[in-house]
């Protein structure tokens, strides 16, 4: 059906204005005013920002961790997103060694197969280099359209590669015309200092952040960095968690390295402290990197600002506190790690950097949602509000005033690292492609509408030369 958005205010990531939105078959069909149609919906947005639909470009869902299974799957983990205004996810596919790629791509292709209820992409793990990895490469870029790759620099013996899988990973993503993607800490260093604190009898959720110092993310940040250079290839930096990897991250910019930075909303709010909590409440705080010392926040809000990280992702990645965190009791380096964090990563970014000063309106969208989308492939009919665009849009009512909590989230866990937090602002309605998913803060869905996409490569992306880092 044809629905018409009335009286809203449409902020984009280069424009603030009042119009209407005519939406038909999915897709924004005209924008200005005074549209009337008899077979219309109207949708009255009257008080309320409208702002194409967030892009997570990095979730964990239905994902395998330590010996357990993330919390929430393609259809709660979607259904969350949704409800905190996130209209596309790009989520991990894991891949073994010896195993074919297609295989682990088909693998999640079921595990999303009538449950996602947004629409979402893959992006694909390396953990080899092989000559049937090159060969299976171009064919699962073009096939599938997944084109971005990610390469684990830490979790040693599990999901940790070398430099020289790094390093051709980064040739063949410049042949492809893919974006690589890192875990940057340097896991033989962590490897070491975990065993070294476990034979000392240090096994608090503590030590996790202690044995994985924000200096072995910077080392391997700028090692990354080294490397894209080396290939002439491009790098995107997820979770960036602390001062020394966005310094890292600047630098290369700075000397015309092709590198992007993505950091996430508890690393914008919480820290190292959390980990301390007694009775073993910190593991609820225990993923990686790890939270860091509360000053690391204002250097990471200002790279936001400044343009030097790029995106927000929200590393979803949830396990219960009671039957998966405890796994972990006696050994932190046994905690699961990952938190529920996709509900929240919109409304915290609004509430703490628009509401706060920090950022303005068209910085927000544009770390929420059309940088993702330019970066990842999905521009322009995903990441903003444009004739021919789909029609994934919310409604964001910037005056109302709440408490988060696992009271009223809508994620599959136990508890909300954010508990408690007061903010202001909050989705109301959200629709993916002209439907409804979230309307008057109801969902109202069917799990399996949510749509696989095949993205654009890289070189093909729409970024505009002004996002572009400055030419060799």
């Amino acid at each position: 059906m044809k629905k018409i958005i009335k009286n809203g205010t449409i902020v984009t990531a280069t424009d603030t204005y009042k119009a209407d939105i005519e939406i038909n078959d999915g897709v924004i069909t005209q924008i200005g005013s005074g549209f009337y149609s008899q077979d219309a919906e109207v949708v009255d947005a009257d008080g309320c920002y409208v702002f194409p639909g967030g892009i997570d470009p990095h979730t964990h869902l239905d994902m395998p961790f330590g010996g357990t299974m993330t919390k929430d799957d393609y259809e709660t983990g979607t259904r969350a997103a949704a409800f905190g205004g996130t209209t596309t996810i790009i989520d991990f596919c894991l891949t073994s060694k010896g195993v074919p790629l297609k295989d682990a791509v088909e693998t999640w292709h079921n595990k999303a197969k009538d449950k996602a209820v947004i629409d979402y992409g893959f992006h694909l793990q390396i953990v080899e280099m092989t000559e049937n990895v090159l060969k299976e490469l171009p064919v699962i870029s073009k096939e599938e359209g997944i084109t971005s790759f990610k390469v684990f620099m830490a979790y040693k013996n599990q999901f940790q590669a070398d430099d020289e899988t790094l390093f051709k990973t980064l040739i063949a993503a410049k042949e492809l015309g893919a974006l690589v993607m890192v875990h940057a800490e340097n896991g033989d260093v962590i490897d070491y200092l975990v065993k070294k604190a476990l034979e000392e009898g240090n096994t608090e959720p503590i030590f996790h952040a202690l044995t994985r110092p924000p200096e072995a993310e910077g080392e391997a940040t700028g090692r990354a960095a080294t490397l894209t250079g080396l290939a002439d290839s491009q790098l995107y930096v997820v979770h960036v968690s602390c001062e020394d990897a966005a310094k890292k991250i600047a630098e290369a910019r700075s000397k015309g390295i092709d590198i992007w930075g993505e950091t996430c909303p508890q690393y914008l709010v919480l820290d190292q402290s959390y980990l301390e909590k007694p009775n073993f409440e910190g593991a609820k705080y225990v993923w990686s990197p790890p939270l860091r010392e509360k000053w690391n926040q204002e250097s990471l809000w200002n790279a936001l600002k400044s343009g030097q990280l790029q995106t927000i992702g929200s590393d979803q990645c949830s396990f219960d506190f009671n039957g998966q965190k405890d796994l972990g009791k006696d050994d932190f380096s046994k905690i699961p790690n990952g938190g529920p964090l996709i509900e929240d990563r919109v409304s915290i970014l609004y509430s703490e950097g628009v509401e706060k000063g920090r950022i303005n309106l068209n910085q927000f969208v544009d770390l929420v949602s059309t940088k993702a989308a330019k970066l990842f492939g999905l521009y322009p009919k995903k990441g903003t509000i444009a004739v021919g665009a789909d029609a994934d849009i919310v409604l964001f009512n910037p005056k109302v005033e709440r408490v988060l909590s696992a009271k009223n989230h809508h994620m599959a866990v136990d508890y909300n690292p954010f508990e408690g937090m007061k903010i202001k602002g909050e989705p109301v309605t959200v629709l993916s492609r002209g439907d409804y998913v979230i309307k008057d803060k109801e969902f109202v869905a069917e799990p399996g509408r949510g749509q696989y996409i095949k993205r654009a490569n890289y070189n093909e992306a729409l970024v505009k030369k002004e996002d572009a880092v400055p030419s060799k």
